[in-house]
């Protein structure tokens, strides 16, 4: 099974001045971060797309060709490619190129996102908001899997017998997972097509999501895609520390992203309850010390027979120096633990 690590480039307030610490700094920081997961056996890492003044990263592509650069054996991938407000042609160009620079190492991970400010951003209709994702996905898994491509579709411009330059390293073809929140026509979708399924488990109790992948499984098979080619990987919210004070302390950081977001969509502030109760054997935090996180895990393998794992591990924006404590914990101990 693979182990990897997810990041938003969350942005902490300045409380000196009350505003977003400077995204520079952020980037460079998770640079050094990739880096060092690269050095330690972190298998794959996933950058996450945002369009907002509390996330440095709106091009994940960019910060991933920079870390192709300094990394040698890690696989780099979007976490997510908000597909419906992008361009499929310039996505699998801009991945291309990245594999290319990485020696194979490139995937994508596409999704709607949990997010909608990209599409007024980019000129697009909210009211399209499931129509734009299926013909861009569509067109997208066209473009990978053949070399000419004639396309149609009712909100973007057909293609006529055209080549999207360069190809990807292994015939043209990047690995595209397909990421979901739960909806079960998503996880169909997924499955008809034969796509690796990645599932955001960010709250509850990951034993809630049991069926919809159990139904993944059987019409993945009943679609006539092979078992052995099976991918299934989870994303959940991850922070490792042997410092018990650590691990309380990082409740704040949490409350303050949860409180943030969820300022903005009606929910109640985020609670130490709430945490502890996510922390818990069956909730859907992975936040401890090296052994409770890789039991947790393994749980899941047990759980649902995952093939991949993502810490998401930037939430609320933890300091640099706690960051790399739990990066060096989670791929020297937790990981091979898991393995």
């Amino acid at each position: 099974m693979e182990v990897g690590i997810g990041m938003f480039g969350d942005l902490a307030v300045d409380q000196n001045t009350g505003k977003y610490k400077d995204a520079g700094i952020k980037i460079r920081e998770i640079l050094g971060q990739i880096k060092l997961m690269d050095d330690v056996g972190i298998d794959v890492f996933a950058m996450g797309e945002h369009h907002r003044a509390d996330y440095a990263v709106s091009s994940p592509e960019m910060v991933l060709a920079a870390a192709a650069s300094i990394t040698k054996n890690i696989k780099l991938a979007s976490g997510v490619t908000v597909l419906s407000s992008s361009e499929p042609v310039k996505v699998y160009e801009d991945f291309a190129t990245l594999d290319l620079i990485s020696d194979g190492r490139a995937e994508i991970f596409v999704g709607r996102g949990s997010f909608i400010e990209s599409f007024p951003l980019y000129g697009y209709s909210l009211n399209d908001y499931e129509q734009l994702f299926d013909e861009k996905l569509d067109l997208l898994l066209k473009i990978n899997s053949e070399e000419n491509v004639t396309w149609t579709g009712k909100l973007r411009a057909p293609m006529k017998n055209q080549t999207v330059y360069p190809r990807a390293k292994n015939n043209g073809k990047l690995p595209i997972w397909r990421a979901v929140g739960g909806t079960p026509q998503s996880v169909l979708s997924a499955a008809k097509s034969g796509m690796p399924l990645i599932v955001a488990i960010i709250g509850g109790m990951p034993v809630q999501f049991k069926n919809l992948i159990d139904f993944y499984k059987q019409e993945y098979l009943a679609a006539g895609h092979k078992e052995s080619e099976m991918q299934i990987a989870i994303h959940s919210h991850t922070f490792v520390s042997e410092d018990q004070k650590v691990i309380d302390g990082y409740f704040q950081n949490y409350k303050s992203q949860m409180d943030r977001i969820g300022a903005t969509r009606g929910w109640a502030p985020y609670t130490k309850m709430q945490y502890d109760g996510g922390r818990a054997k069956e909730g859907a935090l992975f936040i401890g010390n090296t052994n409770e996180v890789a039991d947790k895990i393994a749980y899941m393998k047990e759980l649902f027979g995952i093939t991949r794992f993502i810490g998401h591990m930037d939430v609320g924006a933890p300091e640099n120096d706690i960051m790399v404590k739990s990066i060096e914990l989670f791929g020297g101990k937790v990981a091979p633990i898991v393995r």
